[in-house]
């Protein structure tokens, strides 16, 4: 090829990759019916729990408490100490299998009704109506010049935003220090930097996630919205286009002849599934990761289905093999006992079991024999053998108990640095008691010797003084 044709030749056009586009403002048209009326209750029962229980006070303390500090975890007439932690991964084994449980049996209602992401972005919708109007109000009001007008919509709008964000910071703070005491430290500049950094952290993140990332959490950023397929199958409960009634999906337009329109399905494509909903999402497209369960599309497309004096369920809480024709909508509760299910159910009813009878049955003494380092073997007094503990006693109740202790393993053994009748240990607190264990030195030779500590315990208070006893194994060096 001669160079002047080189130069003639078209050059190749230089492409733009983008690595990040930014997301449009989804704004969606607020769904009126028996799921959104569900969502409002489920939204005010949770908020009720999160924003009231923390200030309840039981037995002259908060209620329910995460004292990290002091590392005591309060929860009504319990309290939990370190040592309970097994407590915790059981409540995370309920959780987890009872998650995996209900998405099984029902897809993503939990993400649709209570998950803290929708619940708060469902308060920035209803902010957002209350302001600035429904949906189209809000459009036009984003596609307006700034002016006065303008500019007091939106300032009012951000003000209440940031009263909500601020009042969960402190919210969630005040369920790691004691409320009734925070709030009015705040007012008084006198509230600890951690928990007023905890209460700042906890807005913002509010602010940020469900203002102004909103759904962009559920679709790019949620584990779960990845791994639910795993849980699904066809006769898992989700929300579903029932395609074969809804197509060929077309407007009523007075035009059309009686046998066009007997052809047509019974979708009027007035696209009020897609306005309503939160994510954004067409659902006749079929079922997308993105879509969190809420059922927004159902009401509305209700709504249109009676003016329309069409029968309602063309959108619907259905499964796959019900759109199939494997069975109908009345045989879904038959299903419920496919191996999967019950799998996840028998899971869940043992870890329920098994968390309830742990803290039904559990110690509220904690005891540790810790052998002091510094000396390991010593002659006492009368010539005996002596090792020296600290006895670390841990009163995870609120009332006193008296602690007695007895010391076994030999023929000959003796306890010092405990009172006759016993010590004391206040409720809810730690102390530790140094004790001498002693023995004739023939009964110890050189090495390690196993012996047992015996605590026994009871509140004073009580008239019929019920006695728990624990034993503890420890170690007893001679020379």
């Amino acid at each position: 090829m001669s160079t002047q044709q080189q130069q003639k030749s078209p050059q190749p056009k230089e492409q733009v990759v983008q690595l990040y586009q930014g997301a449009k403002r989804i704004q969606p048209k607020m769904a009126k019916g028996r799921f959104a009326n569900l969502r409002i209750l489920v939204i005010l029962a949770t908020q009720f729990v999160f924003y009231v229980i923390p200030w309840f006070n039981w037995s002259g303390r908060q209620a329910v408490l995460f004292d990290i500090p002091a590392r005591r975890f309060y929860l009504f007439g319990i309290t939990l100490v370190p040592g309970d932690l097994i407590y915790l991964t059981g409540l995370l084994l309920v959780s987890a299998f009872g998650l995996f449980w209900w998405t099984t049996i029902a897809g993503r209602l939990w993400c649709g009704y209570a998950c803290p992401q929708t619940v708060y972005t469902e308060i920035m919708l209803w902010i957002d109506r209350l302001v600035e109007g429904e949906r189209n109000q809000r459009l036009k009001l984003d596609k307006e010049l700034w002016n006065l007008r303008k500019i007091r919509i939106k300032l009012t709008k951000y003000l209440l935003i940031f009263a909500v964000c601020a009042w969960t910071g402190i919210t969630f703070a005040g369920w790691f220090t004691p409320i009734r005491q925070f709030v009015p430290d705040i007012f008084q500049f006198n509230a600890s930097g951690g928990a007023l950094f905890a209460a700042a952290f906890y807005g913002v993140m509010t602010w940020l996630f469900a203002h102004i990332m909103r759904e962009q959490v559920c679709k790019y950023m949620c584990p779960y919205a990845r791994f639910q397929s795993a849980m699904f199958d066809q006769d898992t409960l989700i929300i579903s286009y029932d395609a074969e009634r809804g197509e060929p999906r077309g407007a009523r337009k007075k035009s059309l002849t009686e046998a066009q329109l007997a052809e047509m399905g019974d979708c009027i494509n007035c696209t009020q599934c897609v306005q309503v909903c939160p994510v954004g999402i067409d659902i006749r497209d079929g079922l997308q990761y993105e879509c969190i369960g809420c059922a927004a599309c159902i009401d509305a497309c209700d709504e249109i289905m009676d003016k329309m004096n069409y029968p309602r369920g063309l959108i619907r809480y259905t499964t796959e093999a019900v759109l199939e024709h494997k069975y109908t909508d009345k045989d879904f509760v038959k299903r419920l006992k496919r191996p999967r299910v019950l799998g996840y159910g028998v899971v869940l009813v043992l870890a329920v079991i098994g968390l309830l009878f742990g803290l039904a049955t559990r110690e509220t003494l904690k005891v540790d024999v810790i052998k002091d380092r510094g000396v390991m073997v010593r002659e006492n007094k009368q010539g005996w053998l002596e090792n020296a503990y600290n006895l670390r006693i841990v009163n995870a109740s609120e009332q006193e108990q008296v602690v007695e202790v007895k010391v076994s393993g030999f023929d000959e053994i003796a306890l010092g640095g405990v009172p006759e009748g016993g010590f004391k240990a206040p409720g809810g607190q730690t102390i530790t008691v140094p004790v001498q264990v002693s023995t004739i030195p023939e009964y110890a030779d050189k090495g390690s010797h196993p012996i047992k500590f015996e605590f026994t315990y009871h509140n004073p208070s009580e008239q019929e003084k019920t006695r728990h006893t624990i034993v503890e194994d420890a170690s007893f060096i001679g020379e």
